[in-house]
């Protein structure tokens, strides 16, 4: 399971602020279990970030028992400070982090561990949201989660399933090459964390969790759901201007290569686009269906067309085109949603002329104008995104491969 020789092998933060009720009992539970799971060095570490309540007096009690506790404090709030201060401070190979109401079941702590240890992934996560988990939540919750993961893959290209489950580690090593470039230090944390790791290359393992939510949580939803946007968009922009050394991250920890894979024939590229605007337009569909009572026809369509424009461009990018590194991703993204603009004056349009050729058009009139106009939309859209928005690939590839190159060569001279 192990490669480690000597010194600590797991450091297991558990990031807390006014849990005076919850502590001692998730400590209790954790120390237990990992005595009798785990057959290397582990310590469980107390991360409190600007308690005000009794969680200090408890977590040094809870120091003092167990020789295997630490205790840390920070007079600043955010549990991406705790968790950043924590792990940089740590001397263990894997560092990891599990909510206090422990949520996650700690069975699946052995699999998340075992591929760091053995050197096979690089940050390793739990997962409500694929075949083999078993969550109980409100559907509220439920909802929340798979659009805003949904968001992620749209928005940012990534892959894994599930950013937001409290149950994640990573090896000592990509933390300190991640975390400088990681600048939020609240809810968004680990969020941005998981963007940057898979967007520079590195091995994300995930692991199918039994996850009970606790009715009792203090987090505020709204105000996370806010932050969470706010950091999306901030990454998206720091991605696109370069800011963050995907390049570099990769030469020096990356897994594979930065390289798109080949190109799909012309025929092949219009089969894929053709399949890709089926699924894109009964999308819209269902969307402008369950918008439209509520926002009115020209805002049903807004909204619809805009979410289905972000997908779309998203699976165009790699299943139509065949383009699956990190490079241009946000410009393209940026240049879909001109492409969008232009599809949405198109649809608009059409419902303008419909309006003004009948009085009070009922929704289904509306809907099978505005699917007419996406087919034309549609065509104009392939032609902008192979001419335009995807044209400089075959660029792209090269200076791929010239940065990788450079970057290998760097690191081996180093």
């Amino acid at each position: 399971m192990t490669r480690v020789t000597g010194g600590l092998a797991i450091d297991i933060v558990v990031p807390v602020f006014n849990e005076e009720l919850s502590l001692e009992k998730c400590v209790t539970t954790l120390v237990a279990y990992l005595g009798e799971a785990f057959h290397v060095p582990w310590r469980v570490t107390i991360a409190d970030n600007a308690s005000t309540d009794r969680t200090p007096a408890i977590a040094e009690e809870l120091a003092a028992r167990y020789d295997a506790v630490v205790y840390r404090r920070l007079a600043t709030k955010g549990r991406g400070y705790a968790l950043r201060d924590a792990w940089e401070a740590s001397p263990a190979e894997v560092v990891a982090y599990l909510d206090v109401d422990l949520s996650t079941d700690l069975a699946a702590l052995p699999p998340l561990i075992a591929p760091l240890l053995s050197g096979h992934s690089d940050i390793s996560i739990g997962t409500r949201l694929r075949r083999g988990s078993r969550v109980i939540r409100g559907p509220k919750r439920e909802f929340i989660s798979r659009t805003y993961n949904a968001m992620l893959h749209g928005a940012l290209g990534v892959k894994f399933s599930d950013a937001q489950c409290g149950f994640k580690a990573v090896r000592a090593d990509v933390a300190r090459a991640l975390l400088p470039h990681v600048e939020d230090n609240s809810w968004f944390f680990d969020t941005e964390l998981l963007v940057l790791a898979e967007r520079s290359g590195l091995r994300i393992h995930e692991i199918p969790v039994d996850w009970t939510d606790d009715p009792t949580s203090s987090v505020n939803i709204k105000q996370t759901a806010l932050d969470d946007m706010r950091g999306v968009l901030r990454v998206a922009s720091s991605l696109t201007r370069g800011k963050v050394p995907l390049a570099a991250i990769y030469a020096e920890l990356g897994r594979r290569p930065l390289l798109p894979s080949a190109t799909p024939s012309f025929f092949g590229q219009v089969l894929r686009f053709g399949a890709v605007g089926v699924f894109s337009t009964l999308a819209f569909a269902v969307l402008y269906l369950m918008i439209q009572p509520m926002a009115g026809a020209q805002a049903a369509n807004f909204a619809a067309l805009l979410i289905t424009a972000v997908l779309n461009t998203a699976a165009n990018r790699r299943f139509t085109f065949g383009i699956s590194g990190p490079e241009h991703y946000g410009i393209q993204q940026f240049q879909g949603l001109i492409v969008f603009g232009l599809a949405w004056g198109l649809t608009s349009s059409s419902l303008l002329v419909l309006h003004a050729a009948t009085v009070k058009p009922g929704a289904t009139a509306e809907l099978v104008t505005l699917m007419a106009a996406n087919i034309l939309a549609t065509v104009l859209r392939f032609a902008l995104l192979k001419a335009w928005v995807f044209r400089s690939r075959t660029t792209t590839v090269r200076g791929g491969r010239a940065n990788v190159a450079k970057g290998v060569a760097l690191r081996d001279a180093a």
